[in-house]
C-alpha cells in the first residue's frame, strides 16, 4: 500500500471575547446588515490583552495532541503558520515547543498569510513521505486583530483572532491525495501591512501615516481570489485523479461569504457541500480553514472516508488547495 502523510489529530482555540456588529456600529460608521450582507459575518473573537499568539497556538496544539492520543515527546517537528507573531525572533513554534515540552523537536514558522496552514500541510507532508520525521505538529495562528485599524470601516469588520492545528503522520488509509500551491507576487500590494520591517522600519511617521495596518484593495482582490480558488480546487482535484462531484465537503478559507459563494458557483457545488463558520469568527487568516475543518469534523459533518477538500487564498498574493480522505 502506497504511503501517505494524514492527519491523526485535530484542534483549535478561540479567545473568549467577542466582537459582534453591533459593537462595531458603535466605533465606526457602518451597520449589522451591511456587514451581514457584503461578508456574512456577524461577529468574531478577538484576544484578550495578555493574550499573545504563541498562547492561542498552545492551546491549540495542546487539543490536537489530545485529539491524537499521542505526547508532545513524540513529536518530531512543529510548524507554526502565521503573519502575527509575538515579536520577529524567536518563532512561535519554539515558543510552543517549549511550552508543551516536545524537548528537542525541530521547530519553523511559515508566512503564508491566510494560506499558512495549507502551505504547513504541503511541507509536513513532505517531511513524512521523505522518512525524514515521524510526526509533526502544524499549527495556524494568529491575533491579527493587533493590526486591524479600528476606524478603518472597510476592513475592521473583517477579521477575528483565533489558533487551530493538526499532528499530521503516515497513515495506511485515507490522508492527503493531493495538494496545489500557487503564488502572483505582482499582486503582493494589494493586501499588505507596509510598515515594521527593513523596508519601512518603525518610526514617528509611519506610526502617524497608520502604515502598520492592514492595506487592502478589496474589489481588486475579490475577482483574483475567485479565479485562484477555483483553480487550485480542480488542480488539486485532477492531481487525486477525482473530480467535484467526489468531493463531501468544501472547506474554503473564511474570508468573505460572497468570494466563498463566486468560488462555489464556479465550481459547481452546492450549498450543502460547503462548512462555513465565517458568522461566527471572520476571518482568522491561517487559522481560519484548520479550526474550521476541526469543526467539520466534530460536528459529524465531516466522516470517515469522505473526501473534504480545502482551498485557501490570502497575501501574497498565495493559494493553495488540498485533497484529503478522510
Amino acid at each position: 500500500m502506497t504511503k501517505r502523510a494524514g492527519i491523526i489529530g485535530l484542534g483549535k482555540y478561540l479567545p473568549k471575547k467577542r466582537l459582534t456588529n453591533r459593537d462595531i456600529e458603535k466605533m465606526v460608521d457602518t451597520s449589522d446588515e451591511w456587514i451581514v450582507s457584503r461578508t456574512g459575518i456577524k461577529e468574531r473573537r478577538l484576544a484578550a490583552k495578555d493574550e499573545a499568539t504563541s498562547d492561542m497556538a498552545l492551546k491549540a496544539a495542546k487539543d490536537a495532541l489530545k485529539d491524537a492520543g499521542i505526547k508532545a515527546e513524540k513529536i518530531d517537528l512543529i510548524i507554526a503558520a502565521t503573519i502575527s507573531p509575538d515579536m520577529p525572533f524567536p518563532s512561535v513554534s519554539s515558543i510552543v515547543q517549549n511550552a508543551i515540552g516536545a524537548n528537542h523537536c525541530a521547530c519553523f514558522d511559515l508566512s503564508a498569510a491566510c494560506a499558512g496552514f495549507v502551505y504547513g500541510l504541503v511541507s509536513a507532508q513532505q517531511f513524512i513521505l521523505s522518512g525524514t520525521y515521524k510526526n509533526v505538529l502544524v499549527i495556524g495562528a494568529e491575533k491579527i486583530s493587533y493590526a486591524v485599524d479600528w476606524q478603518d470601516r472597510s476592513t475592521c469588520v473583517l477579521f477575528g483572532d483565533g489558533a487551530g492545528a493538526a499532528v499530521v503522520s503516515a497513515v495506511k488509509r485515507g490522508g492527503i491525495l493531493s495538494t496545489h500551491l500557487g503564488c502572483d507576487g505582482s499582486g503582493g500590494p494589494l493586501l499588505m501591512i507596509p510598515a515594521g520591517g527593513t523596508r519601512l522600519p518603525a518610526s514617528h511617521e509611519t506610526i502617524d501615516k497608520k502604515l502598520h495596518y492592514i492595506k487592502m484593495q478589496g474589489n481588486e482582490l475579490f475577482k483574483i481570489a475567485v479565479h485562484s480558488m477555483a483553480d487550485a480546487a480542480r488542480a488539486a482535484l485532477k492531481n487525486a485523479g477525482l473530480t467535484l462531484k467526489d468531493v463531501d465537503c468544501f472547506i474554503p478559507h473564511q474570508a468573505n461569504s460572497r468570494i466563498i459563494g463566486a468560488v462555489a458557483k464556479k465550481l459547481g457545488l452546492s450549498e450543502e457541500n460547503i462548512y462555513l463558520n465565517i458568522d461566527k469568527y471572520g476571518n482568522m487568516s491561517s487559522a481560519s480553514v484548520i479550526v474550521a475543518f476541526c469543526e467539520a469534523v466534530r460536528s459529524g459533518r465531516v466522516k470517515k472516508g469522505d473526501i473534504v477538500l480545502l482551498d485557501v487564498f490570502g497575501a501574497g498574493l498565495v493559494w493553495g488547495a488540498c485533497v484529503i480522505k478522510w
